[in-house]
């Protein structure tokens, strides 16, 4: 199981609707391409660049020829969502771009992008690979409240700004489910629970907890996950909420006892529960950007 494995999704009233592993950080069970099949395919998020190839094998597999793929539909340009989006609209000629307004910017001329994502990953970075422009002509902006349209397909768009300022959601009509990108955390299958995202610079705990509240009063039925998979929507979302509330507390509670940031990154990195479940290096790579983030966050909320 892993790279290249896909997935029928089955929470919510869903159909023809598929995602597949791309393998990201050679971690099985952690990053989603989503396929939505039927009349006007489209994709949901791409994955890093060095993904595009596993997601064109995906729609070959699932009887989609690339020239009728319709939509590239990006959560947001962070490039383990959207590092794939430049060669994948080339594969697919017949492809818009879809991205919120504020985050078009970066798939035009994308070197602010993978220049900060270089900052914020450190020696993981070989798992990314230098995004090229995305053609004007090629991008549709997004903004609160649009309706992408698929057909028979409808997809409403939503901000979702805690994550990242240019991160939206999409609700699908028909099957009542949530595209959540990283809105409602990273979900791990084998825990069977989300653990919180949270990495610099634009994390922002009250943005999140809004971002929670709105995907709730959408009552969807089911969520699909950016990281990782599809899950009926159930007690989640709550759950979340007070998963994510516990870990600000507790990165803040670690900085004022050890009083050293880079003490309290390597305690949460040494004893993080996902090193058994997914690469060790990825795991605490994870850990210590996501308290980096914290601490970014509860420094700006100081000033």
């Amino acid at each position: 199981m892993g790279r290249g494995d896909i997935h029928e999704v089955t929470a919510g009233d869903a159909s023809e609707l598929y995602y597949v592993d791309v393998g990201l950080f050679d971690t099985p069970e952690y990053g989603s391409v989503y396929v939505l099949a039927g009349e006007q395919p489209a994709l949901v998020d791409t994955g890093t660049g060095h993904s595009y190839e596993v997601v064109l094998g995906a729609l070959a597999d699932l009887g989609i020829d690339r020239s009728d793929l319709a939509a590239i539909l990006l959560t947001h340009v962070h490039l383990d969502h959207a590092g794939g989006a430049s060669p994948l609209a080339s594969a697919c000629p017949n492809a818009d771009v879809y991205v919120h307004g504020s985050g078009a910017q970066f798939l035009r001329d994308p070197e602010r992008i993978w220049t900060a994502t270089k900052a914020v990953v450190g020696d993981r970075i070989e798992y990314y690979r230098e995004p090229d422009p995305v053609p004007d002509d090629r991008l549709v902006e997004l903004d609160d409240g649009d309706t992408v349209e698929l057909g028979s397909r409808s997809l409403d768009v939503h901000r979702a700004p805690g994550h990242a300022f240019h991160q939206i959601v999409y609700h699908d009509r028909a099957s009542n489910g949530v595209f959540t990108a990283d809105a409602a955390g990273v979900y791990v299958p084998t825990l069977d629970r989300p653990r919180p995202t949270s990495p610099p610079p634009g994390f922002d705990l009250e943005d999140c907890l809004d971002d929670i509240a709105m995907l709730r009063a959408l009552d969807p039925d089911a969520l699909y996950y950016g990281h990782f998979g599809d899950q009926p929507t159930g007690d989640r979302l709550r759950a979340y909420r007070e998963t994510l509330e516990s870990w600000v507390e507790a990165v803040a509670t670690k900085r004022a006892e050890l009083g050293d940031d880079a003490a309290v990154a390597a305690h949460f990195a040494g004893q993080t529960d996902t090193a058994g479940v997914w690469s060790p290096e990825h795991a605490r790579g994870e850990e210590r950007m996501n308290v980096t983030g914290v601490l970014r966050y509860l420094d700006e909320r100081a000033d």
